[in-house]
C-alpha cells in the first residue's frame, strides 16, 4: 500500500508541474501577439507630392536660365504626370522668343537678376584690360562658350570685356570672335535692361562707354 501512495503522489507533482509549464508558456505567447508592430506590418503610403526648393517666384519676375538668359515669369502652371502633380513656370526668353518651361522642383537652374551692387561691378570689369591668353583659340572659344552659359553675370562681363576690341569694323574680329563677343554682350545687356528698367539705347551707351567703344567716343565729340 504505501509504494502505491507514492506513485501517486509523483504523478500529481508531475501533472502540477506540466500545467503550471502551460500557462506561463501560453501567457508568453499572449505577450508576444499583444505588442504592437510584432505580427501587422505598418501601411506605407506613397505620398505623390513634387519636391519644391525653398525660392518661389512669382509672375512677371524676371529670372536668368543659364542657356538662354534672361526671361520673364509669364505663367505658373499645374500639370498632372504620372499621377503626380508637377507645378512649373513658364518663362518668355525676349531675344531669343522663346517660351520655356521649368518644373518648380528644378528651378536651381534659375536665378534671380542681379542687383544695382552686382551691375555696377560688372561695369567695373568692363573698364578692366582684357586679358590676352596664348592659347589656341578653339580652346579659348569653348572657354568663352562655357562662360556664358554659366549664368554668372561676372563671368559674362568677362567675356565680353576681353573679347572686346573697342571697334565695331568687322575686319577685327574673327567670324567666331564676332558671334562669341556679340552673343555674351546682348546677354549682358538684356540682364542691364532688366535691371535698370531702361531703354536698349541707354544701356547700350552705358556698356560702351565702360568699353571704350569708338562709336561713343565720336558720339561724344
Amino acid at each position: 500500500m504505501p509504494k502505491k501512495k507514492k506513485v501517486k503522489k509523483v504523478k500529481k507533482i508531475k501533472i502540477k508541474k506540466i500545467k503550471s509549464k502551460v500557462k506561463t508558456e501560453l501567457k508568453v505567447s499572449e505577450k508576444k501577439t499583444t505588442t504592437p508592430g510584432a505580427d501587422e506590418k505598418p501601411e506605407i503610403k506613397k505620398i505623390k507630392k513634387q519636391a519644391t526648393e525653398k525660392r518661389i517666384y512669382n509672375l512677371k519676375d524676371y529670372v536668368v536660365y543659364p542657356k538662354h538668359g534672361v526671361g520673364k515669369i509669364t505663367a505658373v502652371e499645374k500639370a498632372n504626370i504620372g499621377e503626380i502633380d508637377i507645378h512649373f513656370y513658364k518663362i518668355f526668353v525676349e531675344k531669343e522668343k522663346l517660351t520655356l518651361t521649368v518644373p518648380i522642383n528644378q528651378q536651381s537652374k534659375l536665378r534671380p537678376i542681379s542687383s544695382i551692387n552686382q551691375i555696377n561691378k560688372c561695369i567695373s570689369i568692363l573698364k578692366t584690360k582684357p586679358k590676352i591668353k596664348r592659347t589656341m583659340w578653339s580652346r579659348r572659344a569653348q572657354e568663352y562658350d562655357q562662360k556664358i552659359n554659366s549664368g554668372k553675370i561676372y563671368e559674362l562681363a568677362e567675356v565680353v570685356k576681353d573679347l572686346n576690341k573697342n571697334t565695331d569694323i568687322i575686319a577685327d574680329q574673327s567670324y567666331s570672335e564676332r558671334q562669341l563677343f556679340e552673343k555674351a554682350y546682348e546677354r549682358l545687356k538684356s540682364e542691364f535692361e532688366a535691371v535698370f528698367n531702361t531703354t536698349p539705347e541707354d544701356v547700350k551707351k552705358k556698356m560702351d562707354k565702360a568699353l571704350g567703344r569708338v562709336e561713343v567716343l565720336e558720339d561724344a565729340v
